[in-house]
């Protein structure tokens, strides 16, 4: 895609594809500090992030842009309690719009999640998509990176399926086993 911004979603997940447990929750055995270094450092380079309201609501904002999905708004709606937030909902308003009005003009929008915010994403375009991957931990049910998912559909065939290739595996920690794959258009 050839624009002034990117779109660049960064993930961990289960060795069974879950990035949180069943009550919604990110279980502190997927917390890995080789992949928050990483994390963290991408995020602050980021020009603004998207997340859903409910992460928004429970972690402060540093003073980036943010933009929030949720459908708790008919289209686009400031945040009254956060000057640097934008409430977006995709069924009411195009990203495009939501995309303007967060003035993201170049640079990156780093999409942090959950679930629904990564598949609105995915299907708007990734440019990049940070999978990082801890093989040892099997959380067995709880909220998939993408909706829809299964033994049959693999956050990786998603991903590919929506035009993005693989990189090469970088072993984040092996200790932890816990690897990073940068998918790309």
């Amino acid at each position: 895609m050839n624009r002034a911004y990117r779109i660049e979603g960064y993930a961990i997940i289960s060795s069974d594809g879950f990035i949180a447990d069943t009550q919604g929750r990110f279980p502190d055995v997927l917390r890995n500090d080789a992949d928050q270094r990483f994390f963290k450092s991408a995020v602050d380079r980021a020009a603004a992030v998207a997340r859903g309201r409910i992460t928004h609501e429970q972690e402060p904002n540093a003073g980036k842009r943010r933009l929030v999905l949720t459908r708790r708004v008919s289209g686009l709606a400031p945040d009254s309690r956060d000057p640097q937030a934008l409430f977006w909902n995709p069924a009411g308003a195009p990203f495009e719009a939501a995309r303007l009005a967060l003035g993201l003009r170049q640079g990156a929008l780093a999409v942090l999640g959950g679930t629904d915010v990564y598949a609105v994403f995915l299907a708007i375009g990734y440019d990049a998509f940070h999978l990082t991957v801890s093989h040892r931990v099997r959380l067995g049910a709880g909220r998939p990176l993408f909706p829809g998912m299964d033994k049959e559909r693999t956050a990786a065939g998603l991903l590919k399926a929506h035009g993005l290739r693989p990189g090469p595996v970088r072993l984040l920690d092996p200790a932890a086993g816990v690897t990073l794959v940068t998918w790309t258009r």
